[in-house]
């Protein structure tokens, strides 16, 4: 009679899963905690990036009409600048890992300990802080100036431009990878998307009476969503669809570009 010895493969790799989970979280830790050290040493760095978005808000808003209920212009404008301030600050994120790239810093990292997908999570995560305090900043600015701040409507719609420059710093990076050290390319092609995508978005002036193709160019935008729902949660409202489809938007971006991303740094060298 022969014995059959117990199958314990299935037990181990389902025992292997969460730690395989567990250190890929500690890895995104550490890489986020990493790339924010420098914010936390320089945050001037962060100051000085606002002042392309302050320069907007002083000469753009007076010319600007009032509101249909007769309010301040602000109320309208300040919510597209945030979008508009997230969108610049996390899609110049590649530039640092192309300096990382030019020093050798990005190759000892990747034959570090840490994975490759996390290598880019952590640093995806880390937009998230930076644009946080430049929204903090705004607001601090603006609010003295006729605009109404509706804190609950700030907070939720912080969740849609996390998940926003989540996806676009992600984007950025993978664009840094491809462009393997040639500056040229890397914001060749970061400026020629940028501004199409910003100025369909209406965060500078509304799509509404621009001509068919261009309002059907906006609604294929999914900045066109995230800015329509920050601009009602800012306003005090919470329209349902138009919040939903902003997260809705914000999560295409961000899945694009944790997949291009992650895909990108695993066949980097």
């Amino acid at each position: 009679m022969s014995t059959r010895t117990p199958d314990t493969t299935a037990g181990m790799t389902a025992s292997a899963r969460p730690v395989q989970g567990a250190r890929f979280l500690t890895d995104v830790a550490t890489v986020t905690t990493r790339e924010l050290k420098p914010v936390w040493r320089e945050p001037a760095s962060v100051l000085f990036a606002m002042v392309q978005p302050l320069v907007f808000l002083a000469l753009f808003s007076p010319l600007l009409p009032k509101t249909a209920d007769g309010g301040s212009a602000l109320q309208w404008f300040v919510p597209g600048i945030i979008a508009m301030t997230c969108l610049m600050g996390a899609s110049f994120t590649g530039a640092n890992l192309l300096e990382e790239m030019q020093t050798g810093s990005h190759e000892r990292q990747l034959v570090s300990p840490l994975g490759r997908s996390a290598l880019l999570v952590g640093r995806a995560l880390k937009e998230v802080v930076p644009m946080l305090m430049q929204t903090a900043v705004i607001l601090v600015v603006v609010t003295p100036f006729s605009f109404e701040l509706h804190l609950p409507g700030v907070l939720v719609s912080l969740g849609v431009l996390a998940l926003f420059s989540v996806g676009v710093g992600a984007l950025s990076f993978a664009l840094a990878l491809a462009a393997k050290g040639a500056d040229w390319m890397f914001w060749t092609v970061q400026q020629t998307v940028l501004f199409p995508v910003l100025l369909l978005a209406g965060v500078l002036l509304p799509i509404d009476g621009a001509p068919r193709w261009l309002q059907v160019a906006s609604d294929l935008n999914p900045m066109t969503y995230v800015v329509e729902a920050v601009r009602a949660l800012f306003a005090g409202t919470f329209p349902v669809e138009t919040v939903a489809a902003g997260y809705a938007g914000a999560a295409v971006v961000a899945a694009l570009g944790l997949v291009v991303g992650v895909r990108a740094m695993r066949r980097s060298s």
